[in-house]
Parts: structure tokens; sequence; C-alpha cells
């Protein structure tokens, strides 16, 4: 393996802050929604400089994308690695992103030195990880791994109603690949830890061994529009005070679930949205997460029990539907040694880590040995416009990188 190559912090950080110029704000975050012009833009500046590299790009009919570098031995399974190029509504520079450019660098690094891969090499940009504006999140790399319907993919609305393979067609991104006809030896996502804990420890390396597991419901709650200053208090059928003992009560449920448990309502409409008229209509929008599959199976189920007491006590009819279940999983242990070894022959200081937030590695965990490199951000804050990372740490998530690449081409050089 060679151990000398050293990937160019720099190079890399010029290629972050370009790119954050790309749907920009003026708090110095980035809004990219997903198939909006913005992505378009970002996707096109990615071509063109994995092309100017002289790799292969090739798009699937989700818009995912896949730049190919060939390894000495072309019928190798190529080793993968990569993550995604969108944003929440109000992000940062780093998450997701970081983990593509990385892959850039490595590739950049291994070409000025003429270094060849005997297996090819191939770096992803997947379609709407952030799921902000298409549910769910990691959508096209779970189409991918065959865990998400292609037709469900295709058919889904954002909140104005404009549907998923109508904004790939706009944008010019719907590609003639099959979705999921490719196949990998490995895949490997550098990203941003998301929390606080590598920062706190003043470690560089986070060596990723688990993500926890995700539930997605969407909750509708119906009560009565009535006038505010001649309905009686008792006599309310207030949709919006429902919602607020249904928010505390997913509250409850997680802390119920301590010290892993975690939920969240992060989005919420009162209809008809006056301010003299009781609302009659409030629409959620709610995120679980447990480390412990039973448990997220539980906190589902108390989760039911509560919406049946609420409905009774507030006389309102509640409709709450699961969009989405991601089961916690464990990276393979190939590749989470891989990237111990890669930490450490750098001199990284490292920790081993559960993720918390979900990525397209979870997906990719069903279809090949998967694994994960987290680098800390500042004050564990991301989805955020104040997201902050430093060049040195995305400069040693790279360096981890590109090493575990080759040692994961080496180990499986008998495979």
């Amino acid at each position: 393996m060679a151990t000398n190559l050293q990937i160019d912090k720099e190079r890399l950080w010029s290629s972050l802050m370009e790119t954050a110029k790309i749907g920009g704000t003026a708090k110095g975050g980035i809004r990219r929604l997903t198939l909006s012009d913005e992505d378009k833009e970002v996707r096109d500046w990615f071509k063109a400089a994995c092309e100017a590299e002289g790799l292969t790009v090739a798009i699937d009919a989700l818009g995912n994308m896949f730049a190919t570098r060939p390894g000495t031995d072309p019928d190798a399974a190529p080793i993968a690695f990569g993550s995604h190029l969108d944003t929440q509504p109000a992000g940062g520079k780093f998450d997701g992103i970081l983990g593509v450019l990385a892959g850039l660098e490595a590739i950049r690094t291994m070409n000025a030195a003429g270094y060849q891969t005997r297996a090819p090499i191939t770096l992803i940009n997947w379609t709407n990880e952030e799921g902000a504006r298409f549910a769910p999140a990691m959508m096209c790399s779970g189409v991918f791994s065959g865990e998400i319907p292609m037709e469900q993919a295709l058919a889904t609305k954002d909140n104005d109603g404009r549907v998923f393979g109508e904004e790939l067609e706009r944008i010019g991104y719907r590609g003639p690949e099959t979705v999921g006809a490719r196949s990998f030896a490995a895949f490997v996502e550098l990203h941003i830890e998301q929390g606080p804990i590598l920062e706190a420890e003043e470690k560089t390396i986070g060596i990723v061994t688990d993500g926890q597991g995700i539930l997605w419901f969407d909750g509708t709650i119906v009560g009565q529009d009535c006038h505010a200053g001649t309905t009686p208090m008792p006599m309310r059928r207030d949709a919006l005070v429902a919602l607020a003992e249904m928010i505390l009560a997913i509250e409850a449920i997680a802390l119920d679930h301590a010290p892993s448990g975690h939920a969240t309502v992060g989005e919420v409409f009162a209809l008809p949205g006056s301010r003299n008229t009781i609302p009659g209509t409030t629409h959620f929008k709610a995120d679980f997460r447990h480390p412990d599959r039973d448990a997220l199976t539980h906190m589902e189920e108390d989760l039911h029990a509560r919406v049946a007491a609420i409905a009774q006590k507030r006389n309102v009819t509640i409709d709450i539907r699961r969009v989405w279940r991601k089961d916690p999983i464990a990276f393979d242990p190939m590749v989470v040694e891989a990237v111990a070894a890669s930490a450490q022959k750098n001199g990284f200081s490292a920790r081993r880590i559960i993720s918390g937030a979900g990525h397209d590695a979870f997906f990719m965990a069903s279809t090949c040995p998967t694994g994960m490199i987290f680098v800390p951000c500042a004050g564990g804050i991301s989805h955020n416009e104040e997201e902050s990372a430093t060049e040195d740490d995305c400069g040693a998530g790279a360096q981890v990188l590109l090493d575990t690449i080759l040692r994961l081409d080496e180990a499986l050089s008998g495979a």
C-alpha cells in the first residue's frame, strides 16, 4: 500500500468554500434543497470537476451520480465512497458535501502521484439524503439498496405539491442507468459528526461502529374551527392545543427511553391560520431515534397509545402515519478496522462512536461492507447555518478516507 500519499488540505478547503457559494445564505450557510436550481448548479460543478480529473460520470434514474476512476483490474468490483450535495433549508457548509469533496481530493491526490488502485474506485453523490424537501431522508440510496420502492420515490411530493420525478426531469438529472444496477466491494462515507462528542473529547477522528434506528411520522389533528371570542373554553375542539399536548407526549417518550432515546417534532402547521379563530386542523412531522431495535419499537407503541388518549381527552381525531423506519445497523468490522488503522497511521486522535444522525451509509450497509469516518464540528451544531468545521479537521478526515480506500483496495485484492 502506498503510505506516502498526502492530500492537499488547502485545495480541499478551497473547494468547500467555492461550492458554499452555490445556494449561499446571508448568514453564511447554504440553502440547496434537493432538485432545486441550486442543486442542479452544484451537480453541474461536481460533474465538471470529476471529468476534469479523467473520471467517467454516470447518472441513474434517480439522479444518483457515480464518478469512476479505473483500476488495474477492470474485473474487480469498485470501492465506493461519497456522500451528498443537498442541504437543509438553512444548512451549513460541511454536512454531506465534505464527504463528496474529500473523495474528489483523494482522487486528485492519486492522480497527481500517478498512483493506481487495483480495483476501480467510484465517488458517489447520492440524491436527496436530507429528506428536507422530499421525505424520507436517504431516499435514493434507499432505493439503490432495495429498501424503498422506486415508484414511491418518483411519486413523492414536497409541501408545495411538486413531484420528485418531475423535478428530477426539470433539472436534467434523470439519468438512463437503472437504480441499483451497480455493485461495490465496499463503501466508505466521511461526514462531520453533527454532535458534540469528538470536540468535547478533543478527538480528531470518529471511527463509526454503528448507526441508530430512525422512525418518521406524519400526523394530522382535526378538531373544529370556531370563533375565538364566542366559543366557551370547555366546548372547544382546539387542534393546536391538542398538538401542544402531543408534542409534550413525544418528548416524554424520548425521556422514558433515556439516555439513548431521541424524539423531535420538527414541523407544525395550524389552519386556518387566523388570530381570532380556534385552529381546527394541525399537521406535524415527528422524528424518533434509538440505537436499539426493540426500544425503537416500544417508542412507536407508546406513541400510538398516547395518540388515543389525547384524541379522547381533547375530543379531536388524530391520524398518525409512519412514513419511514430504518432499523439500527452495525458497520462492517473490516471497514471499521481499516478506518481505525488509517487514523492511527496518521497519528490522529480517535475514538469509536455511534452515529446519531442517519446517512446513506446506513442503506449501503445492506449491499456491501460499509463504514463511516467522522470529524468534529463546532459545538456539535449541524442542520444550521452556523455549522462549522476547521480546515485541519476536514483535511484529517480526507486523509483517513484516502488511506482507508487504499487499505481496502489491498485487503480486497484476493477477494
